[in-house]
């Protein structure tokens, strides 16, 4: 009953949603076919999460126009390429969708420009509102004629009238936001035209106030428009983006001018608006990584709801339910939308109905399966839930006879396989030699900003209960338990043990688990050897508590060995860390520690740096010992997480569901 507030009825425009939980909008890459319309992963995907109770499904963005940019994302929807194609598919996907009760939006885009990723763009040259600089490459951007943009406006048109054929029940416009092409237009850091498409703020709005008109044009006034709004650019200059807390001059969109503009959209016909900030300049605004705060654009919806009487929409971080449902309380919103923790677990919203909060399965904002694979991979999935967009060929797998599977090792590796062993209806048994499950993510998790981390922890910890597996803790397996307990199969998930250096004086050198885990007190100064992953966020999370903290790193930069794959999270972290106050020293080696200084050698000769200890980053090594032990003596033996191979968590999770659900 607490949240039964959360599973009320909103409108947009005329059309009921049952609850007020949204899917956010998420690029589709790999869930189209060749033709432009849904493939069966894109089905499944939406249908999944219309399944697991969640009032409206917002696509991930399609594309309308054929001719002016030609698709500049691959693998995504398109509704006028093959109109006949486009609505056959839908409809099959909308008609799934409405059995559950759920409403669906199809997310339309007027184009990328600037912003077009690399590996998508192809040959064709970016354009632009001017002849402004290309977000990630050293091009200057062609700018668009009129008689284009008249095109791209008619094929909204088109497009919305195709995609009510097919049964979607409204169209979310992409977007005055993040920098994308219509924002670009409505941002006079990127729009130098002086035709009517530029100047003054009306001017600079007139696309998106073509295109709402156009497909009420088309459609009918009834037919639901949303439009994907950012409020503020956080701009400092051209790919430069300001960090939480930094006093800095938006060179983007400005509260105030935003505000203006909100008024303005909802004037011109738009029936909500799904708000967010940021830009592609300042990206980890537009794609929060776990470095931003939970809730990070609540006040800004706050704002836009205050001079606006159109439904709002809040992403951000939202999987907090008490969040959620302050946000309502608060009128920061009307409608609480989940992006990536959809992606962790499709049942979200049914599990938080049901009174299962503790099932959910934590987003630990890693962006290593969603934005880090759709940059690089032009692929959308999760790191914590391989079965994301690959519902149907990673479907549980029926099994004739149970076999009794011992697991040595409950890291995430060890416990996912354990999960799905248990669903599928083997007999899987835990053995970890701590007093916890979770392995790294315990040390891991240790600072406020990963504390998704030991949620996941917590979950699995919770699922070996829902799902009856034993556990037993502070228990060391040797050779010998194995081969004298009899299992049909046995899998091998001891993880890894942190490299360690011999610096001469070592009684003060620790590895960052043993400080992260306060086993250790690194004192008030300190250096931390190595600029990877773990020795930047070990580093930031001392000096958030006020030490003075020292990176030495071999490489030319920090980050460049095992960073984030996402640009948001990679990016935000490189300026975190220096704007907290850690000194980096680069292309450096060390040298000796003699218990109140360390040596480094740099390009510039030795140079001492005091300090009270040292930590060691400097990665991992696999602890496969046991199964080298086993390899030749057990017949159905596998090695899984970092005892297979040193990674990340989306790895170890990924491997363990694959082994386990062929078992």
């Amino acid at each position: 009953m607490r949240y039964k507030e959360l599973f009320t009825p909103v409108s947009i425009g005329k059309c009921l949603i049952k609850n007020r939980f949204s899917m956010a909008p998420m690029g589709p890459l790999g869930l189209s076919d060749s033709e432009g319309g849904w493939n069966q992963r894109g089905i499944d995907y939406y249908v999944e999460r219309a399944k697991g109770g969640t009032g409206l499904i917002i696509t991930g963005v399609t594309f309308s126009d054929c001719k002016v940019e030609q698709q500049s994302m691959p693998n995504c929807p398109n509704s006028t390429y093959n109109p006949v194609h486009f609505v056959r598919t839908s409809k099959e996907m909308t008609e799934r969708v409405h059995a559950y009760g759920s409403k669906i939006f199809l997310m339309m885009s007027a184009g990328f420009g600037r912003v077009t990723i690399p590996t998508n763009l192809g040959e064709f040259p970016p354009v632009a509102p001017s002849a402004i600089p290309h977000r990630w490459l050293d091009k200057i951007c062609r700018p668009l004629t009129v008689d284009e943009i008249h095109s791209i406006v008619k094929s909204f048109g088109d497009g919305a009238y195709n995609a009510m054929r097919a049964g979607f029940d409204g169209v979310e416009i992409h977007a005055v936001h993040e920098g994308y092409l219509l924002d670009q237009f409505a941002i006079s850091m990127f729009n130098l035209r002086n035709d009517e498409y530029g100047g003054s703020l009306e001017n600079r709005l007139r696309f998106a106030k073509e295109v709402v008109e156009e497909i009420k044009s088309r459609c009918g006034r009834d037919f639901p428009v949303s439009l994907r709004f950012g409020l503020k650019s956080m701009i400092k200059d051209w790919r430069d983006g300001a960090l939480p807390g930094e006093n800095f001059q938006e060179k983007g969109r400005d509260i105030q001018e935003g505000l203006q503009a909100a008024k303005l959209l909802v004037e011109y016909g738009y029936d909500a608006l799904d708000v967010d900030v940021g830009s592609y300049d300042s990206w980890w605004w537009s794609h929060p990584p776990m470095y931003q705060e939970k809730g990070l654009y609540r006040k800004y919806c706050h704002m836009v709801k205050e001079v606006v009487d159109v439904p709002i929409l809040c992403a951000g971080r939202m999987d907090d339910p008490d969040m959620a449902l302050e946000a309502l309380e608060s009128k920061d919103c009307d409608i609480v939308n989940l992006g990536r923790p959809l992606l962790a677990d499709p049942n979200y919203v049914r599990k938080l109905r049901s009174g299962r909060i503790d099932e959910i399965r934590p987003c630990i904002s890693c962006q290593e399966g969603c934005m880090g694979r759709i940059q690089h991979y032009s692929m959308i999935n999760c790191a914590v839930n391989p079965q994301a967009a690959r519902e149907r060929v990673t479907a549980y797998n029926h099994i004739l006879k149970p076999k009794r599977v011992m697991i040595v090792g409950g890291g995430v590796a060890g416990c996912e396989a354990a999960r799905v062993l248990a669903i599928r209806g083997h007999k899987p048994e835990v053995f970890e030699k701590s007093a916890q499950l979770g392995g790294n993510l315990i040390p891991g998790g240790a600072p406020n900003f990963k504390c998704d981390d030991l949620a996941l922890a917590r979950w699995y910890t919770r699922q070996m209960e829902v799902l009856g597996v034993p556990v037993h803790l502070n228990t060391a397996v040797t050779r010998d338990d194995v081969l004298s307990t009899g299992y049909d199969a046995v899998i091998i998930a001891t993880g890894s043990t942190p490299k360690i250096l011999t610096l001469g004086s070592d009684d003060k050198v620790y590895t960052a688990a043993q400080v992260l885990t306060n086993e250790k007190d690194c004192g008030n100064t300190t250096v931390v050897v190595g600029g990877g992953l773990v020795g930047c966020e070990t580093a930031l999370w001392l000096a958030q508590q006020g030490k003075k903290v020292t990176i030495v790193e071999a490489l030319s930069e920090i980050l460049q060995q095992n960073g984030p794959l996402c640009s948001a999270n990679k990016e935000m972290l490189e300026r975190l860390v220096p704007y907290s106050g850690v000194e980096i020293i680069t292309g450096a080696r060390v040298k000796g520690f003699n218990g109140s200084s360390l040596t480094a050698e740099t390009g510039n000769g030795l140079l001492e740096i005091p300090c009270d200890s040292v930590i060691l980053a400097v990665g991992y090594k696999a602890e496969d010992s046991l199964y080298r032990q086993l390899e030749f003596d057990v017949p159905e033996l596998y090695l899984l997480g970092d005892a297979h191979q040193v990674s990340n968590i989306m790895y170890a999770i990924w491997d363990a569901f694959e082994i386990a659900n062929n078992i």
